[in-house]
């Protein structure tokens, strides 16, 4: 090797190096170069850029805290958020080894199950959208996957509790309007109960296609089909695979609000890479694995190769609550995705690599000088927003680089534990129609409420609405 020749490993260091120190210079506005420091080639620099990430988030969780409610966040926070958040916690346990989170994950995880043991809780009734259950039951899904420590015998365990939210959410599957498809709400009462979405609709998907990859049963990747070829036919996906928002039943799904979200890309591409797996190779879920992939490019800034950004919101500075943690789910299946369809691996890390290295920069304002902000394309000039949905997207983005040093999901053939329970939830749970004088007064309108709003005027040019 020549005196001035260095590995590909050297020179990504090298590149890392020179933009973190020119980002510091020029951000003239901080007085300090204070962002969470990761060298995207180094897995002990990476663990400790997520640790540091995951316990800032931490801050903001009190059902930890004596007199609280184990697995819910305070205001401005929904309950499903607080399933993603557990979510994250069981993949930084999965990448890193540290497992000082896992008794508050567990804890959390199986105080919101519900009377049921199908995360349908009565007091959360006015946020129960098939979306937010289905969130409780991925993060169940993913602690079956990655072995995560099995509960106490005498408690629900993590494959069953996906089995019963799978299997409740089948029972919604509503026929009566436009073909098929589940609405966003689960009760009648609810706002957004005549909105059929996206994400509600993927999470089933997501489900169904990784519990067919986990037990081997070929009804899971039926349902998965029936979910995937509905959302084809009714227009919530595109030919050319946008994932598009959602649409009314009272329209009878004609009416499709063609705002992209990350997240609705990256739970079909989970899904996606799953059923390739499931089916040993299938061209098909190859070629939609694919496309899918290839269409998120509309989720990277063309101004910052490789990084990541909600298009629909962070540009006009619309970002609610819900939305800034968006970015976190689609690093999270993105990365997960390879695991399955090994060929994509090259690609996602290009832009996980370029993602993770901007958002550790953006991780520099608050109190500490490492809370995490929403644009990544800011570099070091912190954007002034600090939150559990900011901290989960640098989270997952960050700890997304380990996933090689990691082994890929089991299942009930290759080593897992967790025990199942097919008939779970298959009981079905609550009535739709639900007496309003059963819900505490402490509910709160359903969760990601901006999505029955059509937020497009003023923004209906925009590019990334697709006609």
């Amino acid at each position: 090797m020549g005196l001035f020749s260095c590995t590909n490993h050297e020179r990504h260091r090298s590149s890392w190096l020179s933009a973190l120190l020119i980002t510091c210079i020029l951000s003239l506005t901080l007085p300090l170069c204070t962002a969470i420091q990761l060298d995207p080639e180094d897995p002990d620099s990476i663990k400790a850029a997520a640790g540091q990430a995951a316990h800032d988030m931490l801050t903001f969780y009190t059902g930890n805290q004596t007199g609280d409610i184990p697995g819910n966040l305070p205001d401005p926070y929904y309950w499903w958020e607080c399933g993603a958040m557990f979510g994250s916690l069981l993949d930084y346990y999965y990448y890193t080894g540290d497992a000082q989170y896992n008794d508050l994950v567990t804890q959390g995880m199986l105080f919101q199950t519900g009377p049921n043991n199908d995360y349908m809780t009565p007091n959360q009734t006015k946020t129960t959208g098939n979306d937010d259950q289905g969130f409780w039951g991925m993060s169940a899904m993913s602690a079956a996957e990655q072995k995560f420590p099995d509960p106490p015998s005498d408690k629900p365990q993590w494959l069953a509790l996906a089995q019963a939210v799978f299997n409740t959410q089948a029972l919604r599957w509503d026929t009566q309007f436009c073909n098929g498809g589940l609405r966003w709400q689960v009760f009648t009462f609810n706002t957004g109960y005549d909105y059929k979405n996206t994400i509600s609709n993927g999470v089933f998907f997501n489900l169904g296609a990784r519990l067919a990859k986990y037990t081997g049963n070929q009804t899971y990747a039926d349902w998965a089909i029936k979910a995937w070829d509905w959302t084809a036919a009714v227009g919530l996906m595109s030919q050319d695979y946008h994932f598009f928002d959602g649409c009314h039943t009272t329209l009878n799904c004609t009416d499709v609000n063609k705002q992209q979200w990350t997240y609705n890309a990256g739970v079909y591409l989970l899904g996606a890479a799953n059923m390739y797996n499931y089916t040993n190779g299938s061209d098909i879920w190859r070629e939609r694995v694919n496309n899918i992939l290839n269409q998120t490019s509309i989720f990277y800034s063309p101004t910052v190769p490789n990084v990541m950004l909600e298009i629909a919101c962070e540009p006009y500075n619309t970002c609610d609550t819900d939305n800034y943690s968006f970015k976190a789910y689609l690093a999270r299946w993105m990365a997960a995705s390879t695991k399955m369809a090994p060929w994509i691996y090259d690609g996602v890390m290009e832009k996980i690599r370029a993602s993770a290295a901007a958002a550790a920069l953006q991780c520099s304002g608050g109190p500490s000088g490492t809370f995490c902000g929403m644009k990544w394309t800011d570099g070091a000039k912190w954007d002034g927003t600090r939150g559990v949905g900011q901290q989960m997207s640098a989270l997952e983005v960050m700890q997304s680089l380990l996933i090689s040093k990691v082994a890929g999901p089991v299942t009930n053939a290759t080593g897992g534990t967790s025990k199942g329970d097919p008939s779970a939830g298959s009981g079905g749970t609550f009535d739709p129609r639900l007496p309003q004088d059963s819900i505490q007064q402490r509910d709160r309108v359903g969760a990601g409420f901006l999505t029955t709003l059509v937020i497009v005027s003023g923004l209906g040019s925009a590019w990334w609405m697709i006609a």
